[in-house]
């Protein structure tokens, strides 16, 4: 049997995924994942302290959405910058590097005197962002098997419900005691992992096997001329998709709090609170059955699925009203709203090579987050005109274009071997 890029025996192709692994890649897993868990914590902050915040800064909905729009388009730039680090001076460095400037960046927003200075500490926030998933999404995909990459990915990316779960019960538990700006103080607590981090999580093997280290212009050239396509179906897909997702969910929370008079659900922050993290519930789920259907079905089938579902339950969710259906409901529209984001790392990294992977990574994926920025702009444009409700609904068609895209553009990558 033959070693995998992680230099352990990979287990059989039935076992479960965690069967034989390595300390390496349970400590690689533990990175990523807490990483991951705490930067969308710190992201989403601002998303469940939007009203707070407007009526202490005088802001208004559509400014708001522009400050979480440029949250996202920084994303793009710190995959990118952090992509492009991970590739040359390793996945952990880079990673400790990403967690620093998010924590710090929500410590920043927790000062704010005026909307710009808001806006400009939640750009150093976004810049965190974008940088610890490039890193992250390398890190795993380099360090554990092939047959399992799918599921592992899955199971990592399932921090994503954990963190969005973790900002809803931070900002109920704190906004009472010590307002929105002692919220974001909360946002310098995952400085404390990067230490941990830098100390115990090991290079994966194979980006240590590189004999070369690209020059910036060498990697932007063979993104944008030997695997150009790849690059541009990557992107394509990845921003109809969080297009999708980012308009959806970054107004939930106010939507949920709306009162019925305005044509919402009316919950006070107590049950809307609740209601999230019961929502990412099902999106956990999401994530990790993810892995499996892409790991057994392939990743196209995986993710037009996804697709497809999420354009549907979607306008179904803003029509419902009563409290109860909302718990029933959220957690579908999670489920298949959120899981497909378990397929992205895993496609990016077979669909590329070691010396420019985490930066392609990096960059489309936060490239895709970037362009999503323009959704909760649109939302909070629309739903002056047509209610949140009915601009909520209006997410679906960008779901249905990336299920589009996926079947007639994407390849198909299930198994590959890392080059």
């Amino acid at each position: 049997m033959s070693l995998d890029v992680s230099g352990s025996r990979p287990a059989a192709a039935g076992a479960r995924w965690y069967v034989g692994a390595t300390k390496a890649q349970w400590q690689s897993f533990w990175s990523a994942y807490l990483g991951w868990a705490l930067d969308i914590m710190d992201l989403l902050l601002f998303a469940m302290l939007i009203s707070h915040i407007s009526a202490d800064l005088g802001m208004e909905r559509s400014t708001a959405g522009m400050i979480a729009s440029a949250s996202l388009v920084a994303t793009a730039f710190g995959g990118l910058v952090f992509g492009f680090l991970a590739d040359r001076i390793g996945r952990t460095r880079s990673m400790v590097l990403s967690i620093l400037c998010y924590s710090v960046g929500t410590l920043l927003c927790g000062f704010s005197q005026s909307i710009a200075q808001l806006l400009l500490f939640r750009v150093v926030v976004g810049l965190g962002v974008g940088g610890e998933w490039s890193a992250g999404a390398a890190l795993i995909t380099e360090t554990w098997p092939a047959q399992h990459r799918g599921k592992v990915m899955a199971w990592v990316q399932s921090a994503f419900a954990s963190g969005y779960a973790l900002a809803a019960i931070v900002a109920a538990v704190l906004l009472p005691v010590i307002g929105w700006r002692g919220v974001f103080f909360f946002g310098i607590a995952p400085a404390m992992l990067a230490f941990w981090i830098r100390r115990h999580t090991p290079e994966p093997e194979i980006w240590k096997q590189q004999t070369r280290r690209l020059t910036f212009m060498e990697t932007v050239r063979m993104l944008s001329g030997e695997h150009g396509r790849s690059t541009l179906v990557c992107f394509a897909f990845t921003a109809a998709a969080m297009c999708g997702y980012w308009g959806l969910f970054t107004w939930i929370p106010t939507w949920l709090a709306t009162p019925v008079a305005n044509g919402g659900p009316g919950l006070d922050l107590v049950k809307s609170t609740t209601w999230i993290v019961v929502m990412q519930v099902g999106a956990a789920l999401g994530f990790i059955s993810f892995g499996y259907v892409a790991d057994s079905l392939g990743r196209k089938v995986a993710f037009i699925v996804y697709f497809v579902l999420s354009a549907i339950a979607v306008p179904v969710y803003t029509m419902i009203s009563t409290p109860t259906a909302l718990l029933a409901f959220g957690p579908v529209v999670a489920f298949f709203g959120t899981g497909f984001y378990s397929g992205f790392a895993p496609t990016f990294a077979e669909m590329f090579p070691t010396n420019v992977r985490a930066t392609a990574q990096g960059f489309i994926y936060n490239a895709g987050r970037a362009v999503s920025a323009l959704a909760p702009m649109m939302v909070g444009f629309l739903a002056t005109s047509y209610g949140l409700s009915g601009a909520l609904a209006f997410t679906a068609g960008f779901f249905l274009l990336a299920g589009l895209i996926v079947l007639i553009f994407l390849p198909e990558t299930k198994g590959a071997k890392l080059q």
